[in-house]
This record gives structure tokens, C-alpha cells and sequence, in this order.
């Protein structure tokens, strides 16, 4: 997945942290530290939350950041999530922890999951693209301003 989301989307820039992966827009590698917002992650094990199960053999979650508009356009489809296995593979769903920033979920996503998957990707990847114009575009009127 790493792969992919590095061949397939321009300046990302990848970070590792405890064996997680934390993918940001930053072309430059010049953000500083409190800009530096992942659009995806992929989380191997159970040290943030227990719900997916990280703890199985060969077992990671994608998450990944949404716009506000496309997330609540994708959670509009699903049925009540109030009861949802978050430990199920190949199924996407709203973050267990943050779901409330419009992030989503899957645990070894595949072959029920990868074209939304992709799509979703792309969405974040182009919203943190945008954020990231936005803020150079703030950096370059006000340098003296820097961060």
C-alpha cells in the first residue's frame, strides 16, 4: 500500500514512527512540525486502540483523511455503524477514534475495498495538496510570518 501511494501521487512524503507509516503532502520536505498533517496512515499494531486487532499476524489499518463533504457523502450510504467489527478485514469504516475529523478505516483493505480505496486516496491526496498551495501561498505574501 506504501508503494502504491508513493508511485502513485506526487510529493508525498513519508514518515515512520514505532513501525507506523504517516503519509503527508510536503513536496519540499520543508514543512515544519506543526504543519505536518498525514492525509494516510497505516497503523500495524495496537498502541493507539485495540478495536481492529492489530495484534494478528500480517494485520495493518488504512486510514485515511476525507473532505468534510465526501465523508459524510460515503457514511450517508452505509447502515448503522453504532455495531461495527472494526476487526473485519477488507471493510471500510469511519475511524473507531477519529471519525469526527472524517477520517475512515480498513483493516487489510483488498480486493472489496480497493477501488473506493483508491478513490479515497486520491480525494486526500489532492485535499492536502490544496492545503498545502493554501499555506505556501501564505508563507510567500508573509515570509516574516514563516509557519
Amino acid at each position: 500500500m506504501i508503494k502504491y501511494i508513493v508511485d502513485t501521487f506526487d510529493g508525498v512524503r513519508v514518515l515512520e514512527a514505532g513501525g507506523d507509516t504517516f503519509l503527508l503532502y510536503d513536496p519540499g520536505a520543508d514543512l515544519p512540525a506543526e504543519r505536518q498533517q498525514p492525509f494516510a496512515t497505516i497503523v500495524t499494531g495496537d498502541h493507539y486502540d485495540t478495536v481492529s486487532r492489530l495484534d494478528r499476524p500480517d494485520t495493518y489499518r488504512l486510514n485515511i483523511g476525507l473532505t468534510k463533504a465526501t465523508y459524510a457523502a460515503w457514511v450517508a450510504t452505509l447502515p448503522g455503524t453504532h455495531d461495527a467489527d472494526y476487526a473485519a478485514l477488507d471493510t471500510l469504516l469511519p475511524h473507531p477514534t477519529y471519525a469526527a475529523q472524517h477520517w475512515v478505516c480498513v483493516v487489510n483493505p483488498g480486493e472489496a475495498t480497493l477501488d473506493p480505496v483508491r478513490t479515497m486516496l486520491a480525494e486526500a491526496h489532492a485535499f492536502a495538496a490544496r492545503k498545502h498551495a493554501g499555506y505556501q501561498a501564505r508563507r510567500d505574501r508573509h515570509p516574516e510570518q514563516d509557519g
